[in-house]
Order: C-alpha cells, then structure tokens, then sequence
C-alpha cells in the first residue's frame, strides 16, 4: 500500500509542478499573437511543452503567413522527435495494439516516461504512467488557460517585455541539452545560420535554414564520442 501511494503521490506532485509552467506558455502564446482559444487547442492536442514553446517563440519572432507557421511547425516537430524515441521505451510496458495507442501516444512525454521507467513493478510502472501523464495533462492545460487569460489581460504585451519572453523560454529549454559536443556544435551552427540569414530572409526561413546544422551534423555524426576499444 505504502509503495502504490508512493507512486501516486511522485506522479501527483508532478503533475502539478509541470503544470505551473503552464502559465507561462500561456501568456507567450497569446502576447505571440494567438488568441485564448488557439492558445488552449494547442495545448489540449499538441501536448508537449518544449514543442509549443518553441512554436510559439518562432511566432513571436515576426514569422508570418505560409512561411512563418510553416517554420513554427518544423521547430515544434524538430523537439518532439524525442517522444518518438520514449514511445519505443513504453510500447512494451503498456502493452497496447491499434486504437488503443492512441491515447496512450498522447501522455507519452518526459514526465509520464521518466515516472514510469523509474519504477521496478511492471504494474508500477503501468500505473505511473498513466497517472502522471493525467495528472500532467489536466494541470498543464489549466494553467495554460488561466495564463492566457491572466496574458490577455495585460494587454500590450510589449510593455511587459512579453514580446520576447517565448523567445527566453525557448532557450532556456534548450540550454541544459548543450552538454556534448555534438549540441554544442549544432547550437554554434544554428546561432551562425540565423546571424547571418535573419537580416536578409524572411521571418521563420533563417529557424528552417538553421534546422539544416542539426541534419548535417547528425547525418556526418562527425563529433560523435569515439567507441572504446577492449
């Protein structure tokens, strides 16, 4: 008894931390320009925090019109690509066929895989992972409503420095990820490609050039760390 209230209690209190930041996204996305329902739909459907901040940091840049979502859709995708790989991690644990992924493809996000995998009790494990993919879900679209209301209240978003908040929150997501030297060299890159191209391209065609450094450093796997030989 004392293990499962465990459980719930490490998934709960999760919940409800990632839930607070919450607010945050939503008041950048609405002094972005989206408004409080675009703001909640995105949250209810995307569901994936780094992805929505980075989608909403690429509108507050200025990016408008084809170019401009699509850049914001690319940037969303290039940071969601990591519940991929979390989805191969839980497929086995959870142990669900057809439709029945569905919903479970939903919660798959940091939290709800790191609770889960922490746990030595399949059922355990199971039982983390649908709670703290719920508790998170619930809490995090609460929050996001109430910050784009308490957003849009404030009106002018640039007399509160808004304007450029989803871009810091952006970088402040990816910054703990730039400890190997293979992100190092992508975030050099990517921050020399937008440098450059921003003051003579469009707004959003500089974040999709600078998504190319990620491809080819990748695909070259060039600073790869070097295999040890027995």
């Amino acid at each position: 008894m004392a293990k499962q209230s465990s459980v719930t209690s490490i998934s709960i209190g999760v919940g409800l931390a990632t839930g607070v930041y919450g607010i945050s996204f939503g008041a950048l996305s609405v002094a972005a320009g989206l408004d409080i329902w675009q703001t909640q739909v995105l949250s209810l459907l995307m569901f994936s925090g780094g992805s929505q901040f980075a989608f909403v940091g690429v509108l507050a840049a200025g990016a408008v019109g084809g170019v401009g979502v699509g850049a914001a859709v690319v940037s969303a995708w290039l940071l969601g690509i990591r519940n991929g790989f979390y989805a191969v991690r839980m497929a086995p644990i959870l142990n669900r066929v057809g439709l029945g992924k569905l919903i479970p493809a939903l919660l798959t996000i940091d939290e709800s895989t790191a609770v889960a995998t922490s746990q030595s009790d399949s059922k355990d494990q199971v039982k983390g992972f649908w709670l703290t993919g719920t508790a998170v879900f619930v809490f995090w679209n609460l929050m996001t409503l109430f910050g784009a209301v308490l957003g849009d209240a404030l009106g002018d978003p640039r007399a509160w420095g808004l304007d450029a908040a989803a871009a810091a929150a952006f970088l402040g997501l990816l910054w703990p990820r730039l400890v190997e030297r293979q992100a190092l060299a992508v975030g050099a890159a990517a921050l020399l490609i937008a440098t450059i191209t921003t003051p003579v391209l469009p707004a959003g065609v500089p974040v999709l050039l600078a998504g190319v450094a990620a491809v080819v450093v990748g695909a070259f796997n060039w600073l790869a760390p070097k295999a040890v030989k027995n």
